[in-house]
């Protein structure tokens, strides 16, 4: 009697989660151009929102925070400051965002066909940081007219930054994403934790503003937040070396980069367990 081989065949149904996009990754790439080709389909000004979008945010939180508030007196190249903060939590809130809706915006496909799951929130990730390249080209193209030249550790600082941004809200999303399949409340936390995201990063303030006016512990908690961390690490990278006298870095900024990429690992990991354990249940939800 003779045996078929089936070593070459995989249970239907289960994969390997985020290991199975390096085997689909030709749909993935198909699923980032769909979503960055629709993403203005029947616009006017097409990807020019995504310069106009940020312009606009930049120019309410300089005039407020700025002019208003006279930050651009105590912050040497202020607007600097402020957008490179700015481009980092757009990118996380778009990137979290679009995750957390990635199953339920796919739904028609999640329930016809079976296909790795992960592969919806990793696609909306990377069409989130597609639309943040031409907000950092614009960063980019500033400083170097400031008088900004790279270094080894300014472009190590940058890529972790977007790297902490990236894995992080992937992290998250995939954890909401499950979760909002099976309960839509958890899109209404999403949007509480968006609006917390911006003010809880120096971004319309400086770090030293916490540590001045919190305790020690707080001060901890704060800091160890990864979006904090980026955001620092983008300033590292791109705003101090263009500013004459900027206040210095916070203490431990490299370090604090190496415990905020564990805990975006930490992060992808939960979110992958959770992802895993409610995916069985999409389709019928759906």
């Amino acid at each position: 009697m003779t045996t078929t081989d089936l070593s070459e065949f995989h249970t239907p149904g289960r994969g390997r989660g985020i290991f199975d996009v390096f085997i689909w990754r030709y749909l993935l790439g198909l699923l980032v151009r769909k979503g960055t080709q629709t993403r203005y389909r029947n616009s006017a000004l097409g990807w020019t929102w995504s310069y106009v979008k940020p312009a606009a945010q930049f120019s309410v939180y300089y005039l407020v925070m700025g002019i208003f508030l006279q930050f651009h007196r105590d912050i040497e190249n202020f607007a600097v400051y402020l957008f490179a903060g700015i481009v980092v939590v757009n990118f996380f809130n778009e990137a979290f965002g679009n995750a957390t809706r990635a199953i339920t915006d796919n739904r028609a496909l999640v329930k016809k066909i079976y296909l790795p799951r992960e592969l919806f929130p990793i696609a909306a990730v990377i069409g989130a940081f597609i639309h943040f390249l031409p907000q950092g080209a614009i960063l980019l193209v500033v400083c170097i007219l400031l008088g900004w030249t790279p270094t080894v550790t300014g472009i190590a600082a940058i890529c972790a930054a977007v790297a902490i941004v990236g894995l992080f809200s992937l992290g998250l999303g995939l954890f909401f994403g499950a979760l909002n399949v099976v309960y839509r409340d958890a899109q209404n936390f999403v949007e509480i934790i968006q609006v917390f995201s911006t003010w809880s990063v120096p971004v319309l303030y400086t770090y030293q503003m916490v540590q001045s006016q919190t305790p020690g512990w707080f001060y901890n908690i704060y800091m160890a937040n990864p979006l904090a961390v980026a955001v620092e690490l983008l300033h590292e990278a791109m705003w101090r070396p263009t500013a004459g006298n900027p206040f210095p870095a916070p203490d431990g900024l490299m370090q604090n980069g190496i415990i905020a990429l564990v805990a975006c690992a930490v992060s992808l990991v939960a979110g992958q367990w959770v992802f895993r354990k409610l995916e069985r249940r999409f389709a019928q939800e759906l």
